[in-house]
């Protein structure tokens, strides 16, 4: 089971030699803007391996001289691989943690119970599953008396000191290029102590505590100046949403707009990146501001499209010397004039443009980015939520019914713990009615509607739904899917619902990947034997619902592919969700709409009532879910009206994957 393929599609975008130099010399080019050594890897899992395997080093070095190890960690998805990773040293290679010593960074303040919060996570990831002594795990009391804070942080440092100081400092970076909880405006040299959390980590926080309104006012933290005295630090990050604050950490000043760029003051700091997180910095996005290029047809429109922005110009208008003054003269080189440039990479953002998703029928498909044939194509939609396909493609959705394409959608997940409680008891308010009305002798709905609500009543943070009320969370979903659905015109039996097992845990973390939730995939695809799939390529989140998602259907392909030769006739397209487009250099079918069409969207979307306002994980954008999608799709036809194309209301971008 290949259940990380997902993994390989940046790789065929990024140049090796740019995150892998082959010598010292390249590599002093390539990183010369970067602040802070830098180690780039092809994936979360290979990174995340490397960090645990130099802890594992630098805890035997000190066993051999009998002496104690000790370290800080966070908590969060950042360190979830490294912690997998060192319990398996430890039980598949004897990797002993009796010299180590272990402070964690940060607690949130106040919990109402020591389950809850970051320790829990690090015990249950890491600390119950090695042999460390539970007298050198120290931690903040989340649940301890306000009085005492104070004391706690001074002893916390004093406990530090006793021990020698800290060998290793491990750290995530958070959105808000936060380091524990030292945001924003914090001072280099702050100290261990309570602080107010601001929304952005509030709205971080909403996964682990159910909601952003739930997540604790305060925290108790490790102050940067704590953090710095630590003999070595190493940072890690994974994923795009992370990709701008690495950059302002490693190549920003060090000032306190942006807390992680404290590490730049320590001699022995290294930051830990996949090439997702790289993505902002110069060697990744824009390297012929570094190092000669290996040019290809990709790299070329993208150092294009950057030249207009630099410029303010159309393509069609840059000149030799606009070329020449930005260090794209090697572009002049291989293709004889700025014009020669200029109108190869128009006419390919042009033909990148198409009305016709599934392909026009009767037409010259050659510069086109689908096929003319077959049609009607059969086509199927991959969402990972309920809500996913419209929010991403509802444009491209409802054109594909309309020029009469066959179309499926297949929802990946429930969406069951993104409802929140009081949309279950509004749909028990009505059952309850309607009931009454009806039948008012049934006595099932009354005493369930009792059941619901004083469950919701007595619920305590950390008390999970049950598998009943999960089911009827899902239930709402999908009913919410079936009504965005109709109102596209869709035949309702074209809808798949998988609930695939990963996801159905019942709590905020989910499973793993496995073979059951590929094969549940694997038969759909055989059932229907579409001739185009649509899929959302989502790469931000390493962890995320949305990558499990496309590394299920990627791999279900990659098991099919020797049995199944239509596969190797289908098209299959990616689309991003609500967060981000694709960027422009990527893009290799853009779908416009017009201001109807856009609206049409709009209106579907809002058939997923429970996802409005009221929804658990907005995340940390404070626009609805229709507000994203429309600003995203403006933006892409804004671009593409700059670049000198035509000008639109709104596009939907996609990028072809291509089977390995």
């Amino acid at each position: 089971m290949r259940n990380n393929l997902s993994s390989l599609i940046t790789l065929s975008q990024v140049q090796k030699r740019l995150y892998r130099p082959e010598d010292v010399f390249e590599l002093s080019r390539v990183t010369r803007f970067e602040q802070v050594k830098t180690d780039i890897y092809e994936s979360a899992s290979r990174g995340a391996k490397h960090v645990a395997r130099h802890i594992a080093d630098l805890i035997i070095e000190k066993q051999k001289r009998y002496e104690k190890f000790v370290i800080s960690l966070v908590s969060g998805r950042s360190v979830t691989d490294i912690f997998a990773e060192l319990v398996r040293l430890h039980k598949e290679e004897g990797l002993s943690f009796g010299n180590v010593f272990l402070f964690n960074l940060f607690e949130y303040y106040p919990l109402q119970d020591t389950n809850q919060g970051c320790y829990h996570q690090i015990k249950e990831q890491l600390i119950d599953q090695i042999d460390i002594p539970k007298e050198n795990v120290f931690s903040f009391d989340g649940t301890q008396p306000k009085e005492g804070i104070l004391t706690t942080c001074a002893e916390y440092e004093r406990k530090i000191q006793a021990l020698g100081g800290i060998d290793l400092q491990l750290l995530g970076i958070g959105r808000g290029g936060n380091i524990g909880f030292n945001e924003p405006g914090t001072q280099f040299n702050s100290q261990t102590r309570l602080v107010i959390l601001d929304n952005v980590s509030k709205r971080d926080a909403a996964g682990l505590f159910g909601s952003a309104e739930t997540v604790p006012v305060s925290a108790i933290t490790m102050g940067i100046g704590t953090i710095l005295r630590a003999k070595e630090i190493i940072m890690v990050a994974w994923g795009e949403h992370k990709a701008s604050q690495v950059r302002a950490a490693i190549e920003g000043k060090a000032e306190t707009a942006c807390p992680a760029s404290a590490i730049q003051l320590h001699q022995n700091a290294s930051v830990v990146i996949d090439l997702s997180a790289a993505n902002c910095l110069t060697r990744i996005s824009h390297p012929w501001l570094v190092t000669n290029c290996e040019w290809d047809d990709q790299l070329t429109r993208r150092a294009i499209v950057w030249l207009c922005q630099q410029t303010g110009k159309p393509i069609l208008k840059l000149t030799n010397k606009d070329y020449n003054e930005y260090g794209l003269s090697e572009l002049i080189t291989l293709h004889g004039s700025a014009y020669n440039c200029n109108i190869k990479i128009f006419n390919q953002l042009q033909h990148t443009i198409t009305g016709w998703p599934g392909g026009k029928p009767n037409a010259d498909d050659s510069t086109r980015p689908e096929r003319a044939k077959p049609y009607p194509k059969k086509v199927l939609i991959f969402s990972p939520h309920p809500d996913d396909d419209v929010i991403s493609m509802g444009g491209t959705f409802a054109r594909l019914i309309k020029q009469g394409h066959n179309v499926h959608v297949a929802y990946e997940t429930s969406g069951c713990i993104a409802v929140g409680d009081e949309e279950v008891v509004r749909f028990m308010d009505f059952m309850k009615g309607f009931s009454e009305m009806h039948i008012p002798e049934a006595k099932v709905i009354p005493k369930k509607y009792e059941e619901y609500t004083n469950f919701f009543k007595n619920e305590k943070v950390d008390d999970h739904d049950t598998r009943e009320i999960l089911d009827l969370k899902a239930l709402i979903r999908r009913g919410e899917a079936t009504a965005a659905c109709r109102h596209m015109g869709l035949d309702t039996s074209h809808i798949h619902f998988l609930n695939l097992p990963f996801y159905e845990t019942g709590t905020i973390k989910k499973g793993d990947l496995s073979q059951r939730d590929i094969d549940i995939v694997k038969k759909l695809l055989i059932e229907i034997k579409p001739d185009e799939m649509f899929v959302a390529g989502d790469l931000a989140d390493p962890h995320g619902t949305h990558k499990v998602c496309l590394d299920a259907v990627l791999a279900a392909i990659d098991e099919l592919k020797d049995t199944e030769k239509w596969l190797h006739e289908c098209r299959i397209w990616m689309y991003r969700g609500a967060w981000m487009e694709w960027e422009v250099d990527l893009i290799e079918m853009a779908v416009p709409m017009s201001p109807e069409e856009l609206r049409f969207k709009r209106n579907t979307i809002l058939r997923h009532q429970s996802q409005m306002e009221s929804a658990p994980f907005l995340g940390n954008d404070e626009r609805l879910f229709w507000q994203r999608a429309e600003d995203r799709n403006h933006a892409t036809a804004e671009l593409y009206a700059q670049l000198g194309l035509a000008s639109y209301e709104a596009i939907e971008a996609f990028v072809q994957y291509h089977i390995l």
